[in-house]
């Protein structure tokens, strides 16, 4: 094959990559517009590892980390949610953004619209009550449960913590135990570590 051929299918390939993938964006945005979708998602690079973000017409419903397992993931907010569920690998540039700059040490709460209908009941008290514990600060899991009502709940803060659909967004590695140790952290306790060290230098 000459190298003239090899050139003109090169081109060839690449217009009919921008073509699909223009396609594919009318495609999304008509989607969204229509409401024909559930759940659009992608994944974000992050120093505590890759992370899906997963979003309704509401707002932020899901942060997850690999150790979650994103298929998993995935098929749970399908099951919960809505079987419509639409990759957007170029959405979500503002939590993309908030989060890169909560890696820098140049953001401490994060902006984007939230939605929290995957936690009911108390559990959805102890997020709301995580989402005004400040930046740099702890609290031990007996304090979250008397600020979120329940002063004899701990072990239910520390379920609500261990399912929070919304990490780092939603602040539950701030949570402790009463002696300092760390306790438990969906994403792992170096992760919970690392976060924890992030905060303490930038405060």
């Amino acid at each position: 094959m000459s190298d003239r051929v090899i050139e003109a299918l090169g081109r060839k390939s690449a217009t009919d990559d921008v073509v699909l993938e223009s396609l594919r964006e009318r495609l999304l945005a008509r989607a969204a517009d229509d409401a024909l979708v559930d759940v659009t998602y992608r994944t974000v690079d992050s120093p505590v590892g890759r992370l899906l973000v997963a979003a309704t017409d509401a707002g932020l419903v899901r942060v997850a980390y690999e150790s979650e397992d994103h298929d998993h993931v995935l098929a749970s907010l399908a099951t919960s949610i809505g079987s419509r569920i639409l990759k957007n690998a170029k959405g979500f540039d503002e939590i993309a953004r908030e989060l890169d700059d909560y890696f820098a040490g140049r953001r401490r709460t994060f902006d984007v619209p939230v939605d929290l209908r995957l936690a009911r009941g108390f559990r959805l008290e102890v997020l709301h009550h995580l989402q005004h514990i400040p930046y740099g600060s702890t609290e031990s899991y007996g304090q979250v449960a008397l600020a979120a009502g329940n002063p004899r709940a701990v072990r239910a803060v520390g379920t609500a913590c261990a399912t929070n659909p919304l990490p780092l967004v939603v602040p539950c590695h701030r949570v402790v135990r009463s002696d300092g140790t760390l306790g438990g952290y969906l994403g792992g306790l170096a992760a919970k570590e690392y976060l924890l060290a992030l905060e303490s230098a930038a405060a």
